[in-house]
């Protein structure tokens, strides 16, 4: 898929740094690999230089032009960060950053900016100086929704690179920092050679570079070193690790690499390549490298709520109601990505039944020149009998030559050096085996290959489990597969869930056969069930986010669940657009969704009410009885404990010695900001302790009957627990019918849904409501939210009372 963006035309001039190139809507895919420095916006980096035809286009043909370079020989690597590419992109974004490009002593920035409720994107191109005389403002939006923060308050990860580094340098030498971020590894390194601000410090006392891409966080690193009198010391490469050049860029080869450029699969950042180019261009021979190595463990499990995230087809099998999203014989029709899935493991520690002992699976030696792909095969040995459903994987760093610093990624039901708190920035990885697993008896041995490539690491049990290929996204040979999430695939297989919205569409139904309805967002399932239950009705699908993929899977099950493609029809046309032509000159009668975007895995609960802004551009053409569904929207409250999640983004102070007390604003920190900083999605029950303070209350509605509009709300939450609150938890709940019996909730007692968490700038003691509350404690909340449908922001305050 491309978005093709002529460089010389379709500017628009907005101010003196910024101008606009508009494009159209671009769609989200599924297929890039998370960048673990960015949540919320996703952050990508690429290489972007014009070429004559000024072409933006992804790496991968199935991949929307998030982030994309116009010369196709350029390789997708950031200073530190492999531009892997990540399933989900744009409906997570605000922004996208698209790479900076350097023009003589000027930089161009492009960033794809992406309005929620239209799907609607521009290139934004902020134009700045050598002085970087662009608005501040605009970089701060984007790193307070990145994971930077939370990382740079993981202590152990500071506390081990500070003492390796300190044993690897004894003296002067030349250093490289690659994915330098705030500088923070660089002033370790220069102040274990005793460089401050000096204009002589690099020619008698060693030297150290940093290297970083990305240039919002090249500005804030600048910004860090002069306060902590390092921004002599430190020369600060704007570039990717594999644009420096030894000579122009760096005197000679580093002695040391000082680097963090691991994700919670380990190679997902770039790792193998960024190491590969180092040691051809960059490095001595056997240089001294922090960390040194990397080993990857594995534990096979048995786990139902693992199976239930990826095995529709067997789950589907135990519900009866008529629905065949995985008809037999199409077992693969629809899946998840065969790749590792980040996930905290260790809150499903009472639902995983161990069956093997922690084993090595592959060991990296930083100081090596790594091999682009490998191969392994370990026999495990059972410790108990069970299902395998799943291999569990994390890593281990030694980052010193001795092997006495270590840090570990392990769940907590693993003993090891280096393990500890909880942090989002790196999780376990779980690697789903296919169907319902793989049978194991008690003291059984059983042959586990894995292999990795330059960006990623993929097992298979032998020879039990028979060879699966990837999913992907086209047809070949009539064999195509629906790749969608693991929480996207255990909501298609609730049988609570699929009850209560079957029932809702029967309800309908019921009441008058539509002659056109219209399937206003993703949900394949919704376009099933009305074409088997109404034959008669014309199903007009926009499948924003599928496109073609959507109609192609309705084609291949159409047979098995009972109905003719002859009256489903997909409508590329933004509704925005639509007349009665569109619509063949009728009125429409129904307009439903779930609401589901596909890839919209790292969104707000209320970006989804993309499907009010749908509903709202076809209003001329709606029946004047037509049915909406759902009818409207509850946004719903909690106050809960959240002390891990509230430390993981409080405020930096100092950080092994270096002041970073001036990133808290711009990071979002907790403490710092004045609201507590941007509200982020997580799936509330794997942030480590958790535990709910009030009761739920409806802070504000969204009805679906009227045209979209803005929306205010106010409620009081009132404690029903002691404890310390350190944050508001929000979602909504979809109200399917009009006599509000049918209710899906989007909730944390919900896991397969991500909910909005507003940090409180300060944790609040609270009391319980109606008993005799201690001095200092608070009884309630008064929370106050309004919603603007011209940018799709919820804007959320509270006030203790």
């Amino acid at each position: 898929m491309y978005v093709q963006v002529p460089w010389q035309a379709n500017f628009h001039e907005t101010g003196p740094h910024i101008s606009r190139v508009t494009t159209g809507p671009v769609q989200p895919g599924p297929t890039f690999r998370p960048f673990r420095h960015f949540r919320l916006p996703r952050i990508f980096l690429a290489a972007a230089k014009p070429s004559p035809a000024g072409t933006i286009r992804s790496a991968d043909d199935d991949v929307p032009a998030a982030m994309v370079s116009p010369t196709p020989d350029r390789r997708l690597i950031s200073s530190a960060r492999l531009l892997s590419a990540s399933r989900s992109v744009l409906p997570r974004l605000g922004f996208a950053l698209a790479r900076a490009m350097s023009s003589g002593s000027a930089q161009r920035v492009f960033q794809l900016r992406l309005d929620p409720l239209t799907g609607d994107s521009e290139w934004v191109v902020i134009e700045e100086d050598a002085a970087g005389t662009a608005p501040e403002s605009l970089h701060e939006g984007l790193l307070a929704r990145t994971s930077y923060l939370d990382m740079l308050n993981d202590s152990r990860r500071n506390r081990a690179f500070r003492e390796a580094i300190d044993k690897a340098i004894a003296g002067p030498c030349r250093v490289l920092d690659i994915g330098a971020g705030t500088g923070l590894l660089s002033m370790m390194a220069a102040r274990a050679m005793g460089l401050r601000d000096s204009p002589t410090c690099h020619s008698y006392n060693g030297s150290v570079t940093a290297c970083e891409s990305y240039l919002p966080m090249v500005k804030l690193m600048r910004k860090v070193l002069r306060a902590n009198d390092m921004a002599r010391g430190i020369t600060v490469l704007y570039k990717r690790s594999d644009e420096v050049r030894v000579g122009v860029d760096i005197e000679s080869r580093a002695d040391v690499l000082v680097s963090e450029i691991l994700d919670s699969e380990l190679l997902g950042e770039g790792l193998i390549p960024t190491l590969r180019h180092a040691h051809d261009m960059l490095l001595v021979e056997n240089p001294v490298t922090v960390p040194y190595k990397a080993i990857v463990y594995g534990q096979l499990v048995e786990s139902t709520y693992l199976w239930k995230l990826h095995d529709l087809y067997n789950k589907e099998a135990e519900i009866s109601d008529g629905i065949y999203l995985v008809p037999a014989g199409l077992e693969r029709i629809m899946g998840v990505k065969l790749q590792q899935h980040p996930m905290h493991c260790d809150a499903l520690k009472r639902e995983i039944k161990l069956l093997s002992e922690p084993f090595r699976i592959f060991e990296f030696n930083f100081g090596k020149r790594p091999e682009s792909h490998g191969e392994t095969a370990v026999r495990v040995k059972a410790t108990g009998s069970g299902q395998v459903n799943a291999v569990i994987s994390w890593w281990m760093l030694q980052l010193d030559d001795k092997g006495s610093i270590h840090y570990s990624t392990a769940p907590k039901w693993i003993t090891l050096s280096g393990a500890g708190n909880w942090c989002d920035h790196w999780k376990q990885c779980v690697w789903f085996i296919p169907g319902k697993g793989v049978p194991l008896a008690k003291d059984e041995e059983i042959s586990l290959r894995a292999s990795h490539g330059e960006t990623s690491i993929s097992y298979q049990l032998e020879p039990h489990q028979p060879k699966s290929t990837e999913g992907d996204h086209n047809v070949k040979g009539g064999d195509f597969c629906l790749a969608l999430s693991p929480e996207r695939i255990a909501i298609y297989g609730d049988a609570e869930w699929r009850l209560s919205v079957l029932n809702a569409i029967k309800t309908v139904l019921q009441r008058r056969a539509p002659s056109v309805c219209v399937i206003a967002d993703d949900s394949i399932f919704l376009a099933l069930l009305v074409a088997r239950l109404s034959k008669a009705s014309h199903i007009m699908a926009l499948f924003p986010g599928l496109q073609d993929k959507g109609i192609h899977y309705l084609e291949a099950v159409a047979d098995a669940n009972g109905f003719s493609m002859d009256h489903v029809e997909f409508v590329r046309k933004k509704t925005a657009n639509w007349t009665g032509h569109d619509t063949h000159k009728k009125a429409v009668d129904l307009l439903i969704a779930e609401p589901f975007y596909y890839g919209s895995d790292g969104m707000l609960p209320w970006q989804n009410l993309r499907f009010w802004n749908e509903r709202t551009a076809l209003d001329s053409l709606l029946s004047k009885d037509a049915s909406i569904m759902p009818c409207k929207g509850l946004l719903k409250v909690c106050a809960m404990s959240l002390p891990d999640l509230w430390n993981s983004h409080r405020s930096l102070d100092k950080i092994e010695g270096f002041d970073h007390s001036l990133v808290n604003t711009t990071l979002g920190a907790c403490g710092d900001a004045v609201d507590g900083g941007p509200c982020l999605p997580f799936f509330v029950w794997q942030c480590g302790e958790v535990k709910e303070l009030s009761q739920v209350v409806t802070v504000m509605e969204f009805d679906f009957s009227r045209p979209i509009s803005p929306c205010q709300g106010k409620a009081k939450v009132k404690f029903s627990e002691r404890g310390i609150c350190h944050g508001l938890v929000l979602w909504i709940d979809w109200v399917m019918d009009a006599e509000n019996s049918i209710v899906v909730s989007t909730g944390p007692d919900q896991r397969y849904w991500k909910q909005g968490v507003k940090l409180l700038p300060t944790p609040l003691a609270a009391g319980f409501h109606g008993s005799t509350t201690n001095t200092g404690e608070t009884s309630c909340l008064i929370v106050r939210t309004s919603f603007n449908p011209s940018n799709g922001e919820l804007v959320i305050n509270h006030i203790p009372s």
